[in-house]
């Protein structure tokens, strides 16, 4: 019997041949480039798994109903042999704190679901130059998680809640929650997401993909629903690292790489700090030592450090951004015409609303809304503390050892999401980074049982690039990712 034929451009049949789990962006080019595969095609496929597998999952609110016409005129393009880069024909979604003027922006609540805005954001405007085909937005942890001091990551008034894709009843993480929940479950090629404090990392490690935090103002934040334009950053979730690179060079308008080949020596000869949080749970120990492990094994020096200011950075972060949401988030609402004007505003719906409160409360909101104003010299030095001890903590660790990067757990196992306990995050390190403005890239590292975990590569100002050479280059030795597989729970 001959050997079916492989489907040709045009044919609405999936290539066999195509694992969407696996396949790279540049997987994905080629195949394009050879006739063997369309954007309509692949824009279809993850539309489908839309359809099919996120009722389990709740992580898209909004399908953009052009997406095929995108994808269709992409294939104009190419086979005009006038594509616009390595992201054309991509299907990706958006985090729906992203303003987008075709599609609502809600940052998950109700109070601006009645009218979308009246422009895109910048990045989404970078993304739409590059040939991207954008799928739909997906659910967040309301207002990026900065509404209740006792919230639960992953829900939201629009959306409802969440799930991680490895366990069910465990929570995704983080406010970019819906961005790794689908990327994970292979419901687009690249979600974008958006970090203040380890909204990208944290989905991204606990889902079992990566994620890059971007040296803060890489990525214009223009049309972002903002807590704070001092930390506030954009950035893509993918399940490979090359796919962040791509995808990160279209998001900051700079030129698109085309995908350089993985270099299995890229960690040697480098000097790599580890920065383990040893006790903090047993199982991301185990996945420490074997990172460890790993890279000296790639030809790495690994150097035991321990970052300095934890406990300052901490102190001084939360207050400057009460005072700096106060004042960002006013400005952004009177950007959305239809939608409540101010912070005092949102408040007062949230008080009438049947669904907002129905899971915690607005805490955090209130508090704002009575700190001070960016005028006043207690906020001021406030935020100079936190920004400069964490750049210190850094910096200096770099410097004392001569460090190419330093590396850490990104995540703890997910934990059973519970509107009662609220969120019980174990692990985490994104701090230094998110406060110093500095680069955070987290790559799947092990498991906890089912439940995947994180390692974190961390550097200075702008050293994004090599941050993701050095997590492509251990990607590629570890191999420790495996897809999600809708477990309903976990025995007790």
């Amino acid at each position: 019997m001959a050997a079916p034929a492989t489907p040709v451009a045009g044919e609405n049949a999936w290539p066999a041949t195509v694992n969407l789990d696996t396949a790279t962006i540049p997987d994905l080019q080629r195949l394009m480039d050879q006739g063997r595969l369309t954007s309509v095609q692949l824009t279809n496929k993850y539309l489908d798994r839309i359809r099919t597998v996120d009722p389990l999952l709740h992580s898209v609110l909004f399908v953009d109903k052009t997406a095929v016409a995108q994808a269709a005129a992409s294939d104009v393009r190419r086979r005009k042999h006038q594509s616009l880069g390595p992201l054309d024909g991509i299907p990706v979604l958006l985090k729906d704190n992203i303003d987008t003027a075709a599609m609502p922006t809600t940052a998950g609540s109700r109070a601006l679901l009645p009218q979308p805005p009246s422009s895109d954001a910048v990045l989404v405007s970078h993304l739409r130059a590059s040939g991207a085909v954008l799928l739909g937005k997906t659910n967040l942890s309301e207002w990026a998680n900065f509404r209740s001091t006792h919230s639960t990551s992953g829900w939201s008034g629009v959306g409802g809640q969440t799930n991680n894709p490895y366990v069910l009843d465990r929570n995704p993480c983080g406010s970019s929650s819906g961005s790794g929940a689908a990327v994970a479950a292979s419901l687009a090629q690249v979600a974008i997401g958006t970090e203040t404090d380890g909204s990208i990392v944290c989905p991204s490690g606990a889902n079992g993909v990566a994620g890059i935090k971007p040296t803060l103002g890489l990525i214009s934040g223009q049309g972002v629903v903002p807590i704070s334009a001092e930390q506030d950053t954009a950035g893509p979730i993918a399940r490979h690292v090359v796919d962040l690179d791509i995808t990160l060079a279209a998001l900051s308008g700079a030129p698109v790489p085309a995908g350089a080949a993985v270099d299995r020596d890229g960690l040697r000869g480098k000097r790599i700090g580890v920065w383990r949080m040893l006790g903090l749970d047993p199982a991301v120990d185990k996945v420490v030592q074997s990172t460890v492990d790993t890279l000296t094994e790639a030809g790495a020096t690994v150097v035991e450090v321990d970052l300095p200011f934890q406990d300052q950075i901490g102190a001084a972060e939360t207050p400057a951004l009460l005072a700096e949401f106060h004042h960002d988030i006013d400005a952004y609402l009177a950007t959305r015409p239809g939608v409540p004007h101010d912070l005092a505003g949102l408040i007062r719906f949230n008080q009438q609303d049947l669904v907002e409160l129905s899971k915690f409360g607005q805490e955090l909101f209130e508090q704002a809304l009575a700190a001070p104003p960016l005028t006043d010299p207690t906020y001021q030095q406030q935020r100079a503390t936190a920004t400069s001890l964490a750049r210190r903590s850094i910096d200096q660790t770099l410097a004392a050892d001569h460090l190419d990067a330093i590396v850490a757990p990104t995540n703890g196992p997910a934990w059973k999401t519970d509107y009662v306990a609220g969120d019980q995050v174990s692990v985490g390190s994104s701090t230094p980074a998110a406060v110093a403005g500095y680069p955070d890239v987290t790559v799947p590292a092990g498991f906890s049982g089912p439940l995947p975990i994180g390692m974190s590569f961390m550097a200075g100002k702008f050293a994004d690039g090599k941050l993701l050479a050095l997590a492509q280059a251990f990607e590629n030795i570890a191999a420790a990712r495996r897809p999600p597989t809708f477990l309903p729970t976990l025995p007790n």
